[in-house]
């Protein structure tokens, strides 16, 4: 909490305005002092009366204190002399619940007492439907369940800190600290702590409204003889001392960040204010949505063929039905079979803004396509020709401006084309001896690497000129980290190495059991993909480099097969086989959400939009690139699903 308390004093803005402003509250002091049950949670102490269980005042039709006010303690924003009728014919006009006979009244007094959670959900009920302005529902709600929204203490210091009245907020703190006594002296000094951090606050809005108002003198004094003394966050005090120089008011919010004294700013306030109080005496804010959007979370982080990025406001959630992707929604569908190759297609790859797929085949050219923007479709765009040994990898530049071919193994030439001009911009080779099998790029578009498996690792510039070399690595595919410095290595030793080419240094950071033929890393540079000899797709975690899973199914030989990361948030995996298939697993899942047929031959390599997440392709040794995605007419399908959903439960 310590660590975070800078950056959120800092913070002027916090969470979203309310949709409308929380109307003044005042404490109802007849219902206030009827309680009947002590409460013990978040820090109120044991046989402490706490003012939010259910009143049995409340369920004999006892009236609110006064004209205009809520027995949840809240001032209702509407019209206190229309009455709102419930299926009992109770009804409430200005706070007043009245019983419709004195059978009702027996039933009340014979309810059940609610339980702790069935408190809970009322209160956050009332709470969200507080925030909506419906404060008459709000009221009736709390006195037909005979519970309370929120602490007495805490209605009063709500009101002050809306009202704006600073010095009655700041002396609520201690009737809010009376609440949070623990036999614990560690806790205490936490309690203290949050209440010094509650009266920061406080005063540093006390202080802005006094800037924005042009009272610098009193504005001057709130920083030097109540903020100062606090000595706390004295960065931000520092901070909060430069804005005496603004100009006009405009120029203190810009500088602050702030909204500027009103509803809105006090409504932030009070969000950052409820967050260092236990739920038993205020709730959180907006607590209710917080728990629809974890629960709207978790269903889709448990969903496997989830696939798209959804509103965290909820607004294009269903609270009415479990989160559920169908299948027919992920792309598992043939959608369109390249056949323009004459033989094996060894690589394929889309372009880092997801527009252009590059394809490399055996018949020594390179295709690059067009992805349609509202179709999808694949066109064939540009022909790369002239690579006489074949094209087995492939790389765009971080731009996508440049593509750089390799060949197999007995190749000694790089090829770097201009994919804008269909150019070739360099064609490098350093020795006939060399075998330039792998490339990456460096993240700054300027510089390359490239090696193979007979000892020769270089770092060109983009004329294909030598800037470094590691000599004795034989290399079997290459990565390039986001530092700018540090190359990522597999070689023939069954590890995974990083070479330093600034203070030529290297470690080792992966060891396997089995050749590894190739591997990926993923978009935050955490987690890599290897395609392991024998074994089939191993994930690991680079950082703390640790084997995290094995998945299943593959068949995986001696044969060099390119496996990659996609989908929404990087969270699937998908890789060529032997046996003709293509594999997708969710990343936590070490058996195959899908097994994708229709090749012929061993698929070679698999890629995965990156800004498409429904599009995905894969090249094989029958000389096809099949594009895969959605079922076509998926709302006739999901009926159908649907239908087989019904009747398997039926059975």
């Amino acid at each position: 909490m310590a660590s975070a308390s800078s950056s959120s004093d800092s913070d002027t803005g916090g969470a979203s305005p309310h949709p409308q402003a929380p109307p003044a509250v005042h404490l109802n002091r007849n219902t206030g002092s009827s309680l009947g049950t002590n409460m013990q949670s978040n820090g109120a102490g044991e046989g402490q009366e706490s003012g939010l269980t259910c009143q049995s005042s409340a369920q004999n039709g006892e009236s609110s204190s006064a004209a205009g006010a809520h027995s949840n303690g809240l001032l209702s924003s509407t019209d206190h002399g229309s009455s709102v009728g419930t299926g009992n014919g109770a009804q409430t006009g200005t706070g007043t619940l009245s019983t419709g006979s004195g059978s009702e009244l027996g039933s009340l007094k014979k309810k059940k007492r609610l339980s702790q959670s069935e408190e809970d959900v009322i209160r956050l009920i009332g709470q969200h439907l507080h925030g909506l302005g419906l404060n008459q529902t709000v009221d009736l709600l709390m006195q037909e369940s005979g519970c309370r929204l929120e602490h007495p203490a805490a209605t009063k210091f709500r009101n002050h800190v809306m009202e704006g009245e600073w010095d009655k907020a700041e002396n609520d703190l201690s009737e809010l600290k009376s609440l949070m006594h623990s036999p614990n002296a560690t806790v205490v000094r936490f309690f203290s702590f949050l209440l010094q951090r509650m009266k920061f606050l406080l005063l540093q809005q006390k202080y802005l409204e006094y800037l924005e108002d042009g009272k610098v003198l009193e504005a001057l004094q709130v920083l030097r003889g109540e903020l100062t003394p606090l000595k706390y966050n004295t960065d931000r005090i520092h901070i909060l001392s430069g804005y005496l120089m603004c100009s006009h008011a405009e120029d203190l919010r810009a500088k602050a960040e702030w909204e500027g004294k009103g509803v809105s700013s006090r409504s932030r306030l009070l969000d950052k204010l409820q967050m260092y109080l236990p739920p038993s005496v205020m709730l959180p804010p907006q607590r209710l949505h917080t728990l629809l959007r974890q629960a709207v979370e978790l269903q889709r982080d448990r969903c496997l063929y989830h696939n798209t990025k959804l509103d965290a406001s909820l607004d294009s959630a269903s609270l009415l039905l479990d989160h559920m992707c169908s299948r027919k929604q992920f792309p598992c569908y043939t959608q369109q079979i390249l056949t323009e190759h004459c033989n094996e297609v060894w690589f394929c790859k889309f372009s880092n803004d997801g527009t252009k797929l590059a394809t490399g085949s055996k018949d020594t050219t390179v295709l690059v396509w067009q992805v349609e923007q509202d179709t999808h479709q694949l066109k064939l765009w540009r022909t790369l020709e002239g690579h006489a040994y074949g094209v087995s990898y492939l790389s765009w530049s971080p731009d996508d401006t440049y593509l750089i071919a390799c060949g197999p193994d007995d190749c000694s030439e790089l090829w770097l084309w201009n994919v804008q001009t269909g150019e070739l911009r360099t064609k490098m080779s350093q020795s006939h001896e060399d075998s330039l099998t792998s490339v990456a790029w460096n993240p700054d578009g300027k510089r390359f690497v490239t090696g193979g498996q007979r000892g020769q690792f270089y770092q060109c510039d983009l004329d294909g000129n030598l800037l470094d070399s590691w000599e004795g690595v034989r290399v079997q595919c290459l990565w390039c980290v986001s530092d700018g410095r540090t190359v990522l290595a597999s070689d023939t030793h069954q590890r995974i190495r990083g070479y330093n080419f600034e203070d030529l240094t290297d470690r080792n950071i992966v060891q396997e059991d089995h050749p590894i033929m190739s591997f990926t890393v993923s978009k935050n540079g955490r987690l890599a993909l290897l395609n392991v000899a024998t074994q089939g797709v191993h994930l690991w975690d680079l950082q703390d480099r640790v084997l995290v899973r094995k998945y299943q199914g593959v068949t995986q030989g001696f044969y060099t097969i390119h496996s990659c990361f996609g989908g929404h948030n990087e969270d699937f995996i998908a890789s060529g086989s032997e046996d003709h298939k293509v594999y997708i697993w969710h990343k936590r899942s070490e058996l195959p959400i899908a097994e994708l047929t229709g090749h012929t031959r061993t698929v070679n390599c698999v890629t995965w939009n990156p800004c498409v997440p429904s599009i995905m392709a894969s090249a094989s040794d029958d000389g096809t690139v099949r594009i895969w995605g959605p079922a076509p007419f998926q709302d006739v399908q999901d009926v159908d699903s649907f239908s087989e959903n019904c009747n398997s439960m039926d059975s």
